[in-house]
């Protein structure tokens, strides 16, 4: 199944407008704009202001992107500008080199 036949659920927390939380809503807004063509939901969660919500999803530092869907969970901490790591933990890098194998095959 393509990348874009499925629809990604994602969560940004985020401490606040610090430069590292601003760094990674840019890189990621980029990537999703270049990479998932409109086929994602995002949530940007200020941790500050809904320490209630990171709690819950055991969020230990910030910024953290967390993929809900489609499963697996993933999580990935830091300022995202190491774009493989975050298309491999988005599972999109993985699936475009497998795709690229089979294209090859054929």
């Amino acid at each position: 199944m393509s990348a874009l036949n499925k629809v990604y659920v994602l969560k940004l927390y985020v401490a606040g407008n610090t430069p590292n939380s601003i760094r990674a809503l840019k890189i990621l807004k980029n990537v999703l704009e270049q990479e998932f063509q409109g086929v994602y939901a995002l949530k940007v969660i200020d941790v500050l202001k809904n320490p209630q919500l990171a709690e819950e999803d055991k969020i230990l530092a910030t910024p953290t992107l967390s993929k809900v869907l489609p499963p697996p969970v993933r999580k990935i901490i830091g300022d995202l500008s190491d774009r493989d790591k975050v298309l491999i933990g988005l599972d999109l890098l993985y699936e475009e080199i497998s795709e690229r194998s089979l294209e090859e095959e054929s």
